[in-house]
């Protein structure tokens, strides 16, 4: 893959990650499609828009995108190899024609200036090495005018799935977990942080508005326990101690999600993003 210059999360959402995402894309779905629609109505796609997805994933909301604008072109990129090939099965077995997907890194890839009417993302935009440089040529690639949409974690705090692992507080080095600004999860939490990253990408007119969705996290405590601990944070914390303190974990975490399950016995989380918007100049 050429033009990557974060190659920490390269190898990352090339390897277990990518691979831990890719076979539970349906599962990842049904935690975040809340934000969809909000989404894509924020990025204003009509039935000619072109649009661009940055860290698509598997594609799912690149197929959205498509399918709002079915005169249009939908482009989804991601650093992941399993990812991109569930999204283009995934799009191959729907049938829809006027999406691809391309492998590469969002902060130098060679987009043509002005190819795109918008630029979507959900949750795909916290990763990067340099978010200025990242954003500024996500900007370029939009015609003057063009919007950029995303979602992204807003604190911590006020997300259910953290709330659900600080439990484990006693038993798993958590240390800065979810702390807003590190590098990751969290680096866009602090709306002042994202205003000046935009800005400095060249942005105008930027909103940072709170939106709160609840998603299923698991068909019960149990399931829900085994999802959590089986995503990229949860097996990097497992797998720093033994087994008798694992076992103990995967029961404080079960015993708390619990109080979360609903009349069907499905869990379902609350999770607290900013929705943003920005605009290339015109």
């Amino acid at each position: 893959m050429p033009n990557v210059v974060n190659t920490e999360q390269a190898q990352a959402w090339n390897g277990p990650e990518g691979t831990h995402w890719a076979r539970n894309q349906d599962r990842w779905n049904a935690v975040n499609q809340g934000f969809d629609e909000p989404l894509l109505a924020a990025a204003g796609i009509t039935g000619a828009h072109r649009t661009l997805d940055i860290g698509c994933g598997a594609g799912h909301t690149t197929r959205l995108a498509a399918h709002r604008a079915p005169g249009g072109r939908a482009l989804g990129l991601d650093l992941s190899g399993p990812m991109l090939a569930e999204a283009r099965a995934r799009a191959e077995r729907e049938g829809i024609s006027n999406v691809a997907f391309e492998q590469g890194d969002a902060q130098v890839y060679p987009f043509a200036a002005g190819t795109f009417d918008s630029a979507v993302s959900r949750y795909g935009v916290m990763f990067f090495g340099d978010p200025v440089a990242a954003f500024g040529n996500i900007g370029r690639a939009l015609r003057p005018g063009g919007r950029l949409a995303f979602v992204c974690p807003a604190d911590a705090a006020l997300n259910g799935w953290v709330d659900a692992m600080a439990v484990l507080r006693d038993l798993l080095p958590l240390g800065d977990f979810g702390r807003p600004g590190l590098p990751g999860m969290f680096s866009l939490a602090a709306p002042d942080r994202i205003r000046d990253v935009l800005t400095a990408a060249g942005f105008t007119g930027i909103t940072v508005k709170q939106a709160q969705k609840y998603g299923t996290w698991g068909s019960g405590a149990a399931d829900a326990a085994e999802f959590l601990l089986a995503t990229g944070p949860g097996r990097h914390l497992m797998g720093q101690v033994g087994a008798t303190t694992r076992g103990r974990a995967r029961q404080a975490l079960e015993a708390h999600l619990r109080a979360h399950e609903t009349a069907d016995g499905t869990v379902r989380l609350r999770s607290t993003s900013w929705l943003v918007t920005a605009d290339r100049p015109a």
